[in-house]
């Protein structure tokens, strides 16, 4: 991806994919995403979190996450949350749910349907300061 302003990127999300050609007009601020196994694996490029982050992506469920991804999204302040059943649930595209990170609990219409792992201390205390460059700063 040649763009450098977050904020164009998102366009480009999933943009490759059969049937996902149009995600980046339905996604909305706030969107939770449920991913499959070794999400984001080959990916070395922060672009591929930013195209999320600059889309409004509020978080992401998956089965696993690729090592380099899930520390990208780590650094910039995207939750993950790894839930290998996340599939054995009945959910369904465009379904509300709300997540806990401390807990790992993910609730529809406010029932608890599965828990993933929670994040952990420093995952929610660079997420709580914003990123990984404010986390530093409150450390100095």
């Amino acid at each position: 991806l040649h763009i450098t302003a977050i904020e164009e990127m998102g366009q480009y999300a999933f943009d490759n994919l059969e049937g996902w050609k149009d995600f980046s007009k339905k996604a909305k601020k706030g969107d939770i995403l449920i991913v499959g196994k070794n999400f984001g694996c080959g990916s070395s490029r922060q672009q591929a979190v930013d195209c999320f982050i600059a889309l409004g992506i509020q978080a992401m469920v998956g089965e696993s996450f690729g090592a380099i991804y899930k520390r990208n999204a780590i650094n910039s302040g995207l939750p993950l949350l790894e839930c290998e059943d996340i599939f054995q649930t009945d959910l369904k595209s465009e379904d509300v749910i709300e997540i806990n990170l401390n807990t790992g609990v993910i609730k529809r219409e406010g029932k608890e349907i599965i828990r993933a792992k929670p994040m952990s201390k420093i995952q929610m205390d660079i997420y709580q300061a914003g990123d990984l460059f404010a986390y530093g700063r409150k450390l100095e």
